[in-house]
C-alpha cells in the first residue's frame, strides 16, 4: 500500500517530485506542506517548482535520482532509491538490506 501512495500521491509520482515528498511524508510523518519544503530545499528549488515536469525532470537528470522516462545511461531501481535515501536523509529497508548484502562474505 505504501508504494501505491506514493506513486499515486501529490504531484504525480515520478514524474515530479511526488514520490520524494510522499517518502518524507511517509517516514518523517511530515505534514505535506513541510513534506515539500524540505525536499525543496533539498533539490535546491523553489516549491512551487515541484509540480513542473519540466523542472523536475533536469533536476532528477542532474542529480541522477532516477526518471520515469530514463535513458540508458539514467539510474533505475535499486541504485535510483539509494540516492534518493541519501539526498533526502532517509533509511529505506531495501536499501539498507542490499547494502547489508553487498557486505556480506562470499561463501
Amino acid at each position: 500500500m505504501a508504494t501505491a501512495h506514493i506513486m499515486a500521491s501529490g504531484m504525480c509520482g515520478i514524474r515530479t517530485a511526488g514520490d520524494l515528498v510522499a517518502w518524507m511524508q511517509l517516514t518523517r510523518q511530515m505534514k505535506i506542506d513541510a513534506a515539500k519544503q524540505y525536499v525543496a530545499e533539498k533539490l535546491k528549488i523553489d516549491v512551487a517548482d515541484l509540480c513542473n515536469e519540466d523542472v523536475m525532470q533536469n533536476v532528477r537528470k542532474k542529480l541522477d535520482i532516477g526518471n520515469i522516462c530514463a535513458a540508458a545511461d539514467g539510474v533505475k531501481g535499486i541504485t535510483a532509491k539509494s540516492r534518493i535515501a541519501d539526498l533526502l536523509d532517509i533509511s529505506i529497508n531495501s536499501v539498507n538490506l542490499f547494502k547489508s548484502k553487498l557486505n556480506a562474505p562470499l561463501n
